[in-house]
């Protein structure tokens, strides 16, 4: 099934959603790594790879958010309450904003630096917002401030998907794992 239903999730979001968790994961890595690392080659090199990977999520979660529009949402399961119904629905809209944040305040920092950039190396990526030193060090604050706030809501995301599937024992994470649209059936 490609297609989400009120009843799963098709195989394109379930793809989306793990690649993009994936690369999430590779940026927050890369990140740390990268910022920590000694000035080197290998540093810029790093940098390179964690704004190209930003960049690539930032058009996922437009194709994501389009898909998400023009396709069905599975309904919770019955036992769900009205509170972590809208518990979850404000959790995915705080992933949803942050997966648009975190990059945008990444461009912005490297385009106010004027730092070249290539988008793996190859395309030169525009640096759109000139020099600015007052909004480079906001666009840093953002940036690190929405790393946290990234980081703590996706281990909500990932504790209540456990907590759904070992103590609720619903569907709600199966749904989600790759292959799962062909056990709903």
């Amino acid at each position: 099934m490609i297609r989400d239903t009120r009843e799963a999730w098709g195989s394109v979001t379930r793809a989306l959603h793990w690649l993009m968790a994936l690369l999430i994961l590779a940026m927050f890595v890369l990140g740390w790594v990268a910022v920590n690392y000694p000035m080197s080659p290998t540093k810029l090199k790093l940098f390179i790879w964690h704004k190209s990977i930003g960049l690539t999520l930032l058009g996922l979660v437009v194709v994501r958010i389009a898909w998400r529009i023009t396709n069905a949402t599975p309904a919770p399961p019955l036992e769900t309450s009205t509170t972590e119904s809208r518990l979850a629905r404000t959790g995915h809209a705080f992933l949803y904003l942050l997966m648009i944040a975190m990059p945008v305040s990444g461009y912005v920092i490297n385009s106010t630096a004027n730092f070249p950039f290539r988008y793996f190396g190859g395309m030169k990526v525009p640096n759109l917002i000139p020099t600015n030193e007052l909004w480079q060090d906001a666009a840093e604050t953002v940036h690190l401030v929405a790393f946290w706030i990234f980081l703590l809501i996706i281990s909500i995301h990932v504790l209540a998907a456990v907590r759904h599937h070992v103590i609720k024992k619903n569907n709600v994470l199966i749904r989600m794992l790759p292959g799962s649209g062909r056990r709903q059936r």
